[in-house]
């Protein structure tokens, strides 16, 4: 076997649990060929690359292998090789995702009540707006 289909090699590489999931990630464009956005019918073959996003982080592949069938994770990983620049971006992102804080996790109370509207609203008076004009 030479090629075959981008979602059953997606599938049998282990990026995605199941070649539905595979199909849906390549209709909404987060799998790039060669560069090129691509169908789920698109065949791969060994020594193209393969652009995806996954859980959020790029990932940038080459096919060493092509396989229709699932096999267990070694024998997954020997069907692609990730790029160096890959798996550096890959770790900068994050590292960088670890040590900013999440903008959410700022907010101490979260949303007024209605008694902390109520006195909110009591400070504006007659104003529309919130120039002192």
């Amino acid at each position: 076997m030479e090629k075959v289909r981008i979602d059953k090699w997606l599938w049998a590489a282990r990026f995605y649990k199941t070649r539905s999931l595979a199909t849906d990630e390549v209709h909404a464009g987060r799998v790039q060929v060669n560069g090129a956005d691509v169908k789920a019918s698109r065949e791969v073959r060994a020594g193209d690359t393969v652009r995806l996003v996954q859980a959020k982080f790029p990932r940038t592949v080459v096919v060493k292998g092509v396989s229709d069938q699932r096999g267990s994770a070694p024998v997954a990983q020997q069907l692609y090789e990730e790029t160096p620049e890959s798996i550096h971006s890959r770790a900068e992102e994050m590292e960088r995702r670890r040590v900013s804080p999440e903008p959410a996790l700022s907010i101490e109370k979260g949303r007024p009540t209605k008694r902390d509207r109520r006195d909110l609203e009591k400070n504006w008076g007659d104003r529309w707006s919130a120039s002192l004009d």
